[in-house]
């Protein structure tokens, strides 16, 4: 992963000298840089490709950090998420640039960004919102300059791209990519679901104008912390929806199998105890408790995890249990990421690359066995709490 970047640019091998060059830099510093950076250019191609620059040099020191064991995950994540943030932020002056009539936008930070903990893997889920009382001619200006965004932050190139995924809208895929604020809020006070109202616990405003941003969020948070909870329709309608989406992925079910521990072991994300297992089983408990417990109203999977432990919803064991299901399935991504240059949900099978996962890990040389068995044991105990918190069960 790293190599390319360095290619591309020898210089950032200066970073390795000093281990507080590989400490990211906080999104204030990013932000205030990114976008003094391209305001310096006149013409897109040069403002995008000096962005461009500033996101590899990044990306490079994120990644040797992690590498020379300088940060651990909670740095990663949050560097990785900064880092989209301000890359985000300077491709939408860019892209806005390119036409005075541009209304404000501003952007909705949704799933892992939303959370602060993107990996190296991970797509920009996300959400755009312009101001009330624009003409047609000027939501059709902002939707344009979305999608010049989008464009712009994929163009082939040497460095690893930002996805924008902007699927969690109102109507999925079929909806429309920019709305009004109220636009937003009428769809969520008379038609939203309750999948929506799961997606909605990560969203946080994040770049684009943050005002308007902000004031979505406000709105929307009645929709993501139901003042009543949920009642027993509302979590057997989670359930269902988890039991879908699990057959449609290939994951494990709980209805379907019966020893979910040994199905899909080597999945990250969906197999038994992996991190979508543990998401849903915060978020279920969010949903249900976040109005009168205020501690739980973060983005943050791991810290409503640590606020269900502080509350007393789950056991310490428990907590504990997710926490090290969600550590470690998050630094085996990250590893695996760095070790193919390609993203992965799946451990390797090659003994190659497991080795050089577990070495990076901090496994040793000869580790991919003792990593594969702890993944089983923790990913097992996992299970064993999602049994228990989300499915009901025991």
């Amino acid at each position: 992963y790293a190599t390319p970047l360095l290619r591309r640019d020898p210089a950032v091998l200066r970073l390795t000298g000093v281990d507080g060059e590989l400490v990211p830099r906080t999104r204030d510093d990013l932000m205030t840089v990114f976008a003094s950076v391209v305001d310096r250019h006149d013409h897109v191609d040069t403002a995008i490709q000096a962005l461009r620059a500033l996101r590899r040099r990044e990306l490079f020191r994120i990644a040797m950090g992690d590498v020379a064991g300088v940060i651990g995950i909670d740095q990663v994540e949050q560097g990785l998420s900064d880092l989209a943030t301000a890359t985000i932020d300077a491709a939408l002056r860019i892209a806005t640039g390119e036409n005075p009539n541009t209304p404000p936008i501003g952007v909705i930070a949704m799933g892992r960004w939303g959370g602060g903990e993107l990996g190296y893997s991970s797509d920009a889920d996300c959400m755009f919102v312009v101001p009330d009382g624009v003409s047609d001619a000027e939501l059709g200006a902002a939707s344009a300059a979305v999608a010049r965004m989008r464009e712009l932050l994929r163009l082939p190139g040497p460095d690893p791209t930002l996805e924008i995924d902007a699927d969690l809208r109102p109507e999925g895929r079929d909806g429309a990519l920019v709305r009004t604020l109220s636009s937003y809020i009428t769809y969520y006070g008379r038609w939203s679901l309750t999948w929506e109202s799961q997606a909605l616990l990560r969203a946080a405003a994040a770049a684009g104008d943050l005002a308007l941003a902000a004031a979505l969020i406000d709105a929307i948070n009645p929709v993501r912390w139901p003042p009543d909870g949920l009642d027993d329709d509302g979590v057997r309608a989670i359930r269902k929806l988890k039991m879908r989406v699990d057959r449609e992925r290939g994951g494990a079910t709980r209805e379907r199998d019966r020893d979910r521990a040994t199905i899909n072991s080597r999945d990250l994300k969906l197999g038994p105890g992996g991190l979508a297992d543990i998401e849903w089983t915060v978020q279920l408990e969010q949903l249900r408790h976040a109005a009168k417990v205020p501690e739980l109203r973060v983005t943050s999977s791991r810290m409503a995890l640590n606020a269900l432990v502080k509350s007393g919803l789950f056991t310490p064991g428990a907590g504990a249990d997710l926490m090290a299901a969600w550590v470690m399935a998050s630094r085996m991504r990250n590893a695996i990421m760095l070790v193919r240059g390609r993203a992965s949900d799946h451990i390797p099978t090659d003994a190659r690359e497991i080795a050089a996962v577990a070495l990076l890990l901090g496994y040793g040389k000869a580790g991919a066995s003792t990593l594969l068995e702890d993944w089983a044991r923790v990913s097992r105990r996992a299970v064993a709490v999602v049994d228990r918190y989300f499915w009901g069960l025991g």
